[in-house]
């Protein structure tokens, strides 16, 4: 099954790590240094220009992708079939 994360975007929902939301995540300096790190290391692809409200972590043969979307992680999910309350 796929995902579609935004844009042009999809990927598989076996190559999904997790799913964040980015207001309340971005909040540990932990998370921040993650997503700079990523960014250094070319591993970050911004979906959409508007305002962004998730990043999902995916992995597929052993390389790291961090996908920004401007669509709700409770949407996500909800593709997904994951019921989040």
């Amino acid at each position: 099954m796929y995902i579609h994360l935004g844009g042009e975007y999809v990927v598989a929902q076996n190559q999904i790590i997790g799913i964040f939301d980015l207001e309340n995540t971005t909040v540990s300096k932990k998370t921040r240094e993650f997503l700079n790190l990523s960014e250094k290391r070319n591993e970050v692809i911004n979906v959409s220009y508007e305002l962004p409200k998730s990043f999902v972590v995916t992995s597929k043969n052993k390389k790291t992708k961090v996908y920004i979307s401007q669509i709700s992680p409770t949407t996500l999910n909800k593709r997904l079939g994951i019921i989040v309350k």
